[in-house]
């Protein structure tokens, strides 16, 4: 058997990484930004919080249509042209000349970068059976804690070699080598030439049943399922926590401890190491359970819960007295979040026709932007400037734990949905 599908995983474990990559520069140069912004500490986080909510609202606006889109034009074109959009506006970040114009190429990042998990999660749903499946999205969504890992000591480096303005080119540029790439060696697995028969049919061995003439299925008819509600509540809830951290964390270190930013770097690389440990580990636990005989959903929401505990204790580490407590807290939630992400991404491809899996994760994306919006941008940049971090930071220990309840209610047995569902035909 061919070996393919694992070529695609890297394919979509190096757009991940170079997703994040260029999600993260603008929070590790904030304190350098704010600096050659002329603002305080006290000014800048209502101002920084608006800036970061305009990548939010962007992703939102781009998960309404990004998922439907991608269903329709195919994985291939559609990532190529959402890479296409997010580097160049990433670029760009490099010659904002105040808030207003930083805020606008944050907004155009998000709106391209919206495209990564609805065509990442559609291409493992196309090239993986069930049992696979969140492994697969373990190992590429762990390119986002690799960017958050090599990322801050790699732009300690340039920043201080270059200033902050050039990391943005810089990053952006590695956009261009995976579309090459991409462009180069990627294709559906019933047209791509190096499949041979015995790995097609393992791909396809667990979704025979499912007709492959069947229309797409929309946001607007999946918004109909209360599967859908439960993903979509379940990211309204803890993407916001990962925000955050991806956020605000850079800044704390730096207001709080007082850290320099080569020691900036090297601490927030073992917090998101760690994240990539948690990932891959959270895709394997279930995988394991259900290789000894569990249902899907009592092992999917079984290593849920494992990292939803963990996260109120990992929120404690605003009350640590020190860096070595702070960052093996951070790197708690850290890992438990990412564990706790493979797992959910993975239940729309085991509850959802494939024909309705990019729309799926395309309202659950929009749901968890929305969230962002609201917890990790304008609530905090207002809470932080008045009454410090310490309060967001706790508060937001208990999401998961919120969500795990409602998803246990609302995705129930997380039960295959049907393309002939009633549900879906109104």
């Amino acid at each position: 058997m061919t070996r393919v599908r694992w070529w695609v995983v890297a394919l979509l474990f190096f757009a991940t990484t170079v997703c994040y990559l260029d999600r993260i520069v603008l929070g590790f140069l904030a304190p350098e930004i704010r600096d050659d912004f002329h603002y305080t500490e006290q000014n800048w986080a209502p101002v920084y919080g608006y800036v970061t909510g305009a990548f939010q609202i962007a992703y939102m606006v781009g998960f309404l249509f990004v998922g439907r889109w991608i269903d329709r034009v195919g994985t291939r074109l559609g990532f190529a042209v959402a890479v296409t959009l997010w580097s160049i506006a990433a670029a760009l970040h490099g010659v904002a000349r105040g808030a207003l114009s930083l805020g606008f190429w944050r907004a155009m990042l998000g709106l391209g970068e919206s495209g990564n998990f609805p065509a990442a999660i559609k291409s493992v749903a196309e090239w993986f059976p069930a049992k696979d499946r969140a492994l697969a999205t373990g190992i590429f969504n762990a390119g986002a804690n690799v960017a958050s890992m090599i990322g801050p000591p790699v732009l300690a480096v340039m920043l201080a070699a270059y200033g902050w303005r050039p990391c943005f080119l810089i990053t952006a540029s590695l956009g261009l080598v995976w579309l090459a790439l991409w462009l180069a060696t990627y294709q559906h697995p019933d047209k791509h030439r190096h499949v041979n028969a015995a790995e097609l049919a393992y791909i396809h061995g667990e979704a025979s049943a499912e007709a492959p003439g069947v229309a797409k299925i929309g946001w607007l008819q999946a918004l109909r399922l209360r599967e859908t509600w439960g993903f979509a509540v379940a990211k309204f809830l803890t993407d916001p926590v990962w925000w955050l951290y991806l956020w605000w964390l850079p800044l704390l270190l730096n207001d709080v401890y007082k850290v320099t930013t080569k020691q900036r770097g090297w601490l927030l690389f073992v917090a998101y190491l760690m994240a990539d440990v948690g990932s891959v580990a959270g895709g394997w636990i279930s995988g394991f359970l259900m290789r000894r005989g569990w249902a899907h959903s009592k092992a999917r929401k079984t290593a849920m819960a494992l990292c939803a505990c963990c996260m109120p204790v990992g929120a404690t580490a605003v009350l640590a007295p020190n860096l070595t407590a702070v960052i093996a807290l951070v790197s708690l939630v850290t890992a438990a979040h990412q564990g706790w992400s493979a797992n959910l991404f993975t239940t729309t491809s085991d509850v959802f026709p494939k024909q309705a899996v990019a729309s799926v994760v395309g309202v659950g994306g929009c749901a968890g932007a929305l969230g962002g919006f609201l917890f990790s941008s304008v609530i905090p940049g207002h809470v932080i400037a008045h009454f410090g971090y310490k309060p967001v930071f706790l508060a937001m220990g208990s999401f998961h734990l919120t969500a795990l309840v409602l998803v246990h209610w609302l995705m129930r047995d997380m039960r295959k949905v049907s393309v002939e569902d009633p549900r879906l035909k109104g």
